[in-house]
């Protein structure tokens, strides 16, 4: 095995510097005359942002009171929408929860057209009830 080569380097005199032996004299702070009158200024045009704000709030929101209502309707609607379908997956993931169901909606199914489907005389008072509830939720007679 060969042993690695040691090479010398020569590095350039560098000078010290100097240290100065002079009294000293007496640390003072350093600030700016109007530097203490911007941080004043500051401070009030703050506060009367501040003092300001629930007045141009309010008058915002009354401005644009139906397009915030409805991207609020409509924020909700899909919170609420991944919610109930979180909820159901967890329900899924129970055993015997989901067939369960199943069966339910099967049972509900078979009442409702057993209940109306079958005579018409029921067929008849299905359509007046969805005919009453649709001119309910839309008014008039339509």
């Amino acid at each position: 095995m060969q042993e690695p080569e040691m090479i010398e380097t020569k590095t350039p005199d560098t000078q010290v510097p100097e240290i100065n032996n002079q009294a000293g004299g007496t640390i003072t702070k350093l600030q700016a005359a109007g530097d203490s009158q911007e941080w004043q200024q500051y401070l009030e045009q703050s506060f009367s942002f501040v003092a300001t704000l629930p007045d141009y709030l309010g008058a915002f929101f009354n401005k644009y009171k139906q397009p915030l209502t409805i991207v609020g309707v409509f924020l909700g609607a899909i919170v609420t929408v991944k919610v109930v379908l979180a909820i159901l997956d967890a329900l899924n993931d129970i055993p015997l929860v989901a067939p369960t169901f199943e069966l339910i909606g099967i049972g509900y199914s078979a009442w409702f057209v057993y209940r109306y489907l079958l005579k018409a005389q029921t067929r008849n008072e299905l359509t007046s009830e969805i005919t009453t509830i649709k001119s309910q939720v839309l008014g008039g007679n339509k």
